[in-house]
């Protein structure tokens, strides 16, 4: 078992979460370092998304 197949990942097809690279690189999200994380993918993904925003928006005044 290589150190990917220990990560977890969030495919957004159907909104499973797996251990290891199950899903196709087109619907996975990841890697996350544990399980609960990956079911929050869509969440940090947000977040993420907001931050990056904020920071266009500081960018460009």
């Amino acid at each position: 078992m290589t150190d990917e197949d220990h990560l977890w990942y969030y495919n957004v097809e159907d909104g499973t979460v797996t251990q290891g690279k199950a899903a196709s690189s087109m619907t996975r999200m990841g890697p996350y370092p544990d399980r609960a994380a990956a079911e929050k993918a869509l969440q940090i993904a947000a977040e993420r998304n907001k931050a990056a925003d904020r920071a266009d928006e500081e960018w460009n005044k």
